[in-house]
């Protein structure tokens, strides 16, 4: 009899083997591919010419003043998003304790008196009172859906800050409702790109936890033991660090039509070659600037409201403090997402020149 041309069907072992091989071999080529396109190799010292790029970036002060000079040539978009942002945050989370904010105060200007045996200088206490509200806020700990509220609002509002700057910056004349309605698309990847940057903090999280364990057990008084806890912190904080100065990038890059988050790492991880130090020092910077300005915008506001409360008392139960505080994190954080974009396009504009 002849026999059947049909093949046979592979069995359940070789459809096993068939998806091992090809799961090793997307990882060579993966390995393959990164390995041409950078020049780094672990535990091997990297020669300058190998990695040496070009970054040409105006200097720290001209491009702040660069991004503040974009915003405030958009003013009306960008306030009307910041107050957009202002009023859902308070619907959705809520603003603030202005008892919390009392609290405070009076607690710090309790342990001023006990620690310097006098008054303490009001700029001392409102001082005080702006790191103390810098590190905890005035909300206290979130509850989960609050967590929730704010993650949602804050992937929102930088989605529609890019989209907004990528369309003003090429002549495009949008409103921000235009924003709201357009720029939710790519949540789902955004979302997946910023749950990357959550574990790569991890290491960094590890840390602080350490530094928690190790102050209270005494370990950091002095010794080899807090000089190794020290040399451990510092490599698993300059890990992150490493790891989401790329990512920064790539939340950008995830909002391009049809990106993959994986398509947006590897791109963003592309670009950081030969300037990641560079562009980490920017994001610093950034970081830095965020600070000294909210220092110089509610220390004012903390030390006029404490001289005023001393004045009259009604003043005390105004939440001016919390309200402030609002309106300076909106603001601060939709100029910080304008630098990071604004940044991202000079190195997108460096790249594009002519060797």
């Amino acid at each position: 009899m002849p026999r059947s041309s049909k093949k046979k069907p592979p069995t359940r072992s070789e459809r096993f083997v068939a998806a091992i091989k090809k799961s090793f071999t997307a990882i060579k080529n993966y390995s393959f591919g990164l390995m041409n396109r950078r020049p780094h190799r672990s535990f091997r010292l990297t020669k300058r010419r190998d990695y040496r790029r070009s970054l040409k970036l105006p200097g720290y002060i001209s491009f702040t003043k660069t991004v503040t000079k974009t915003l405030w040539q958009h003013r009306r978009i960008f306030i009307w998003l910041a107050a957009v942002y202002a009023l859902m945050t308070i619907i959705l989370v809520g603003i603030g304790s202005q008892e919390t904010y009392s609290t405070l105060i009076a607690t710090i200007q309790d342990a001023g008196t006990e620690v310097f045996q006098g008054n303490m200088s009001e700029l001392g206490t409102a001082a005080l009172a702006f790191f103390s509200i810098g590190a905890s806020g005035l909300i206290g700990t979130p509850t989960e859906a609050q967590q929730l509220y704010i993650l949602v609002l804050g992937l929102f509002v930088w989605l529609t800050t890019v989209w907004l700057l990528r369309n003003v910056l090429a002549g495009h004349k949008v409103k921000m409702r235009d924003g709201l309605y357009n720029a939710g698309a790519p949540i789902v990847a955004t979302l997946l790109v910023f749950v990357v940057m959550v574990i790569q903090l991890i290491p960094l999280g590890i840390a602080i936890v350490g530094y928690s364990a190790a102050a209270s057990t005494g370990l950091l008084i002095g010794g080899v033991e807090a000089m190794l806890f020290w040399v451990a912190a510092a490599l698993l904080t300059v890990m992150s660090l490493y790891w989401i100065t790329s990512t920064f990038f790539a939340l950008i890059i995830v909002t391009l039509p049809g990106m993959y988050p994986r398509a947006a790492l590897k791109t963003a991880g592309d670009m950081m070659v030969g300037r990641r130090l560079r562009i980490l020092l920017r994001l610093a910077w950034m970081a830095g600037a965020l600070a000294v300005t909210g220092a110089v915008v509610l220390i004012p506001v903390i030390l006029l409201t404490n001289l005023l409360t001393g004045v009259w008392s009604v003043v005390g139960t105004i939440p001016i403090v919390p309200v402030a505080l609002m309106v300076y994190s909106v603001a601060g954080f939709i100029w910080a997402a304008s630098y990071i974009y604004l940044l991202y396009r000079k190195v997108i504009d460096d790249d594009a020149k002519p060797a």
